[in-house]
């Protein structure tokens, strides 16, 4: 996934768009990036790109437009209410960050943003606004041959009915999914729906999300993973993934440890984002806006059996997982340098920083290269991790590819196992039979949250008869008996177990024929 490229002044990152339809000149031209995503096509790589859909920077030819001329055709483009007009509430909001006074339009108006000040929202009730935006994806779809992605943020996330309607639409449009930076509660319900002439939400099915967005990111799953793990209690993951609303077969969360921005902590209490701060961030140059701005490995201090755990989890946990550039070799970050930047150095390729992304000098890189002795670019690189059968890089590749063998791991149904040890995180991922597979698929996952050896004794009753096969080296268990299954993990370690049927009874213990796969591995 591609953060955004477009042409901007650049005070955050590229995320205060300037002009939708034009490159910014560091990067190259439209046409650059057009051959790029064909040369990616065509060696079966989809291209995501994060096009900013709920606001422009302010030096966007729009809402200079509409500061000029009120009344012209882009007056309306913004969320903007004259000075007498705003209500005690904005004045509150604007204490707080979220209306800015336009003192640079003689009608002394407040404008509405959510992000920066310099970053005002479109007025989506505006059908104006909507047809300029749908134009926006199809340029974007049409020159760049993207695959998917924009970033309704806080479009849809007011709950109001004619914003809903316009995700509806912008999704109709386009090809693309909706990651909202809004907690999951609020997401699946986000189409309210009409019965009996009477509007109802559907809060219970999350039926609405497959007409705005095909794709949520899971923001309050994410620090619940590390609290789980610091703590050695799976209780707050399994407490979130309770409390997350179904959502229809025909959409997805996206789940990831790390993103561009920072470890985000908006979606917990001040209790849990204080006790994070005292965990992962120490250091204050560590935190920003209300989150962390560290890669996965410092943040895990790097600990190899802890990055291989938080992997599995985000590989096996219900969603999409999202893998941030650079956390498959464990690269490090540069807390000395200011907001995203932090964690938005290169990819390391290899030891000769100038061969990074293009044949240019050190010195004309965009940020400066990690060369610290723990994450220096010397070492920590793809070239030194391919050479390594045993990196970190060769280990991640592996588990994506068993992942990918597996279908029940993207999309099954999820159900936690409870134990009477609560460092134990277990669940089964099962997909029932079907016409081209007339067995059903189960995945058990067991992760051992502390870093000391831990023995669980798991309900398995459903599925006695069956062998446990574990996916990373096709290794045989001991069958599953009526009583319990008892199975001990190292520190920080954790299990993948295909449960097949036993090839000596038939399939006759699940109802199911055997699998090729279940009778190979269980062979002497």
């Amino acid at each position: 996934m591609l953060p955004p490229f477009y042409d901007s002044p650049l005070r955050d990152g590229g995320y205060d768009i300037r002009d939708f339809r034009a490159v910014l000149p560091m990067f190259g031209t439209v046409d650059d990036f057009v051959q790029l995503f064909d040369q990616a096509h065509r060696r079966g790589i989809r291209v995501i790109t994060d096009l900013v859909m709920n606001h422009t920077s302010d030096t966007h030819a729009w809402f200079q437009e509409s500061r000029s001329d009120p009344e012209g055709p882009y007056g309306d483009f913004y969320v903007v209410r004259p000075r007498r007009r705003v209500s005690g509430r904005a004045h509150h909001l604007r204490r707080h960050g979220d209306v800015q006074l336009d003192v640079g339009s003689g009608a002394q108006a407040y404008y509405w943003h959510r992000f920066f000040s310099h970053q005002p929202d479109l007025n989506y009730d505006n059908p104006d606004v909507q047809d300029a935006m749908i134009d926006v994806l199809r340029f974007c779809w049409t020159s760049e041959s993207t695959d998917s992605g924009w970033t309704p943020c806080r479009i849809c996330s007011s709950g109001r009915a004619p914003t809903a309607r316009t995700c509806r639409r912008l999704t109709l449009s386009s090809r693309g999914a909706g990651p909202s930076w809004t907690p999951s509660t609020r997401v699946a319900p986000c189409s309210p729906r009409r019965t009996s002439g009477r509007r109802t939400s559907s809060s219970t099915s999350g039926a609405g999300c497959r007409d705005e967005c095909h794709m949520a990111f899971h923001f309050p799953l994410m620090p619940r993973i590390f609290m789980a793990v610091r703590r050695q209690n799976r209780f707050p993951i399994s407490e979130i993934l309770a409390q997350t609303p179904p959502i229809p077969s025909s959409c997805q969360w996206g789940i990831f440890l790390r993103n561009h921005d920072e470890l985000t902590l908006e979606m917990v209490s001040d209790e849990e984002r204080d006790y994070m701060y005292s965990e992962y961030a120490q250091d204050p140059r560590m935190k920003a806006n209300i989150g962390i701005r560290r890669r996965l490995a410092p943040l895990l201090e790097n600990d190899r059996n802890q990055l291989e755990l938080f992997t599995a989890l985000l590989l096996s946990l219900p969603g999409s997982p999202v893998l941030y550039y650079g956390d498959e070799i464990g690269m490090g970050d540069n807390i000395w340098l200011g907001d995203r930047d932090s964690c938005a150095d290169a990819d390391a390729v290899d030891a000769r920083p100038q061969r990074r992304l293009l044949p240019c000098r050190p010195a004309r890189m965009y940020l400066p290269v990690i060369m610290d002795p723990t994450y220096g670019y010397q070492s920590v690189n793809v070239e030194a991790q391919m050479n390594s059968t045993n990196s970190l890089l060769h280990w991640t590749r592996r588990l994506i590819q068993v992942r990918k063998q597996h279908p029940a791991f993207g999309t099954a149904s999820f159900t936690e196992l409870g134990s009477a040890n609560p460092a134990i995180l277990s669940y089964v991922r099962e997909r029932p039979p079907s016409a081209e597979r007339p067995y059903s698929d189960v995945i058990l996952c067991v992760n051992n949250l502390p870093g000391f050896p831990q023995a669980v004794i798991l309900d398995l009753t459903e599925f006695a008869g069956r062998i446990p096969v574990e996916l990373t080296g096709s290794v045989p268990f001991p069958a599953i008996a009526d009583d319990g299954y008892m199975i001990t993990l190292p520190g920080h370690g954790f299990f993948w177990f295909a449960l097949q049927p036993d090839p000596k009874s038939g399939g006759a213990a699940s109802g199911h024929p055997v699998s090729s796969e279940a009778e190979q591995a269980v062979q002497p």
